[in-house]
């Protein structure tokens, strides 16, 4: 099976592309390709995989991952202070949004949004 590192995967979409290790094009990959309980690949993880051909160029079967995803995070943690600040700020916001449901509203959707990107930033930097 060819060997090669994650070029580009966008969980959102569902698809990404692979380098191989020997060079040459690089290979379409679709989330239905990964492991069970593998829901994204980072930038530069090592893997294995099967290649078929498709209509626009070669595809990966069966991904097998070779080595935990490299950490950009934490090459770019945030000091205990910064953290401290951030995570009483994200308190505030949370509390004005509950505040609105304790008065039977939901918050509006460009809100929600936003402070649904703050959730998943403040949950990947507590995860290191």
């Amino acid at each position: 099976m060819p060997t090669g590192r994650v070029r580009y995967y966008d969980a959102e979409k569902g698809f990404g592309f692979l380098s191989k290790d020997t060079g040459g094009d690089d290979v379409y990959v679709r989330a239905s390709a990964l492991p069970a309980g593998t829901t994204s690949l980072k930038r530069g993880q090592k893997v294995e995989f099967g290649i078929v051909d498709g209509k626009r160029g070669e595809q990966a079967l069966s991904v097998h991952l070779l080595e935990a995803p490299p950490s950009l995070s934490k090459a770019s943690r945030k000091s205990p202070d910064a953290m401290a600040v951030i995570v009483e700020d994200l308190i505030k916001m949370l509390d004005g949004i509950g505040n609105g449901y304790r008065r039977g509203r939901h918050p509006d959707p460009k809100v929600a949004s936003k402070v649904a990107s703050v959730l998943r930033a403040v949950a990947d930097e507590l995860e290191l």
